[in-house]
């Protein structure tokens, strides 16, 4: 069974904390209105077309999913614009809710998602108490890699990735 590749979409995917007149290079604009978005204007969501064809090379090491609070309509919004098939996706139970000893809140569902599988997680909000938390409770290898929001994945992340699912 292939280790599972978790994937936030607004950090990672999507760099919305880099400057906002200056569209990351390599990136294309998209104005999307997923459900709950409340803005007048459509949401602005930066992507990288490069990105789907790197995560689809990951796909042969691993089972992508979505981490996100994006959650089903990363299919609909995301994957198109980056060549991604249709993932499957953690539907939180609560979002932005209480978590435990000081972790991010997506952290103690990425667990039980898991259940005990090998996974690599891509988040903006990773911290270490997040990688403390897991290496205390959850039974196999797990790779938890920070993204930051302002520049989203990179080429060493990517790299980063293929090393660790390859040396499982």
């Amino acid at each position: 069974m292939k280790p599972l590749l978790l994937i936030d979409v607004d950090g990672p995917l999507n760099p919305y904390a880099a400057q906002p007149q200056r569209r990351p290079e390599g990136y294309t604009t998209h104005r999307m209105r997923p459900t709950g978005w409340t803005g007048g204007k459509p949401l602005r969501v930066w992507l990288d077309p490069g990105h789907g064809t790197r995560l689809l090379a990951l796909a042969r090491t691993y089972e992508l999913v979505w981490a996100t609070t994006w959650k089903d309509e990363a299919n609909d919004w995301i994957a198109p614009h980056l060549g991604l098939p249709r993932l499957p996706y953690i539907d939180w139970p609560v979002m932005h809710g209480r978590a435990p000893r000081g972790t991010f809140w997506k952290t103690q569902y990425i667990l039980e998602y898991a259940a005990g599988r090998p996974f690599a997680w891509i988040d903006d909000d990773i911290t270490a108490m997040d990688r403390e938390y897991v290496e205390q409770l959850h039974p196999a290898h797990a790779l938890l890699r920070y993204v930051d929001e302002r520049i989203g994945l990179t080429g060493e992340d990517f790299d980063a990735l293929a090393r660790w699912g390859e040396a499982l």
